[in-house]
């Protein structure tokens, strides 16, 4: 009797937590082969093309636009947007801006390359856009890459307007 008695018990107690998985394990489907449940809710948006672009606007018409790269850095700017600062010259291949907010850096590669390279300058807490080769810094990450525009960005001087592609796209129609 005390088997019997236990075993009820075990298989009681075993029945509730079997409809307790987390989302993120893998469940068998009908055809026998296993699905990664969290797949299955994940948002439609997340496949498709997440490529961040933002534009630089200059007050005597310069237009930029850079793809952003993934990290947190580049991802820390976006939020910002959108932005109207004052750009400033410095050095003989670069403009810089500074964000309200510093950028999170974690994970974000450190930057080097040819014009048309935007970097984060965490010393200063600048972003920078290098209309001349940049060979790179101590402190000095990747953002991203200028698609069009990259002659523009030796004028710029004054104010400039950064917002992410969407909102300027919104505006225009």
């Amino acid at each position: 009797m005390k088997k019997l008695t236990c075993f009820f018990l075990a298989v009681l107690m075993s029945v509730p937590l079997s409809g307790c998985s987390s989302p993120a394990q893998k469940s068998e489907d009908s055809a026998g082969s296993y699905n990664d449940a969290a797949s299955d809710t994940a948002d439609p948006a997340a496949n498709k093309d997440n490529v961040r672009r933002i534009s630089v606007r200059g007050s005597d018409g310069q237009s930029i636009v850079f793809r952003l790269n993934d990290s947190s850095a580049a991802e820390s700017l976006y939020h910002q947007l959108p932005l109207t600062v004052q750009v400033e010259n410095y050095s003989d291949n670069e403009k810089i801006f500074y964000p309200p907010e510093e950028l999170d850096t974690g994970g974000t590669p450190l930057a080097e390359g040819p014009a048309g390279l935007l970097a984060y300058y965490e010393p200063w807490k600048d972003v920078v856009m290098f209309y001349d080769r940049c060979d790179g810094a101590a402190g000095l990450y990747k953002l991203g890459d200028v698609i069009s525009g990259a002659d523009e960005i030796e004028r710029l001087d004054g104010e400039i307007r950064i917002e992410s592609e969407s909102e300027r796209k919104d505006k225009d129609e």
